[in-house]
């Protein structure tokens, strides 16, 4: 039987916690870019379910984010936070056929993706 520290096994957490972060990341990145191709347009079946996980993915940042516990540093997690709110703002554009910004938010996720290590 093998013995693990504590240390061992809350790293182990913490990088299974950021797969998953980069997961859910993924799949809002490919239902906008499915809705961005979509016949429908903005209303299409594939935008109404991009825009729905991508607005349930950033409520859920800011959540975690805000929580007092989380140990990124304060100013990360305000700069976060400060994205999570525009790629809101952008999707209740989208959502009320102000904007097709599809794109933008794709390119901020992205980056956000690619920087969790």
């Amino acid at each position: 039987m093998y013995q693990f520290s504590y240390a061992e096994i809350m790293e182990e957490g913490v990088a299974v916690s950021k797969d998953r972060e980069r997961q859910v990341l993924e799949r809002s990145i490919a239902l906008l870019k499915a809705a961005m191709t979509s016949n429908g347009g903005n209303q299409s079946r594939q935008a109404i379910e991009a825009i729905y996980f991508t607005r349930r993915v950033w409520l859920r940042f800011i959540e975690d984010l805000g929580d007092p516990e989380n140990q990124l540093e304060a100013e990360l997690r305000a700069n976060l936070i400060s994205i999570a709110i525009w790629i809101l703002k952008e999707v209740e554009k989208i959502r009320k056929r102000e904007s097709s910004n599809f794109q933008g938010i794709i390119d901020i996720t992205t980056i956000i993706k690619d920087g969790i290590k």
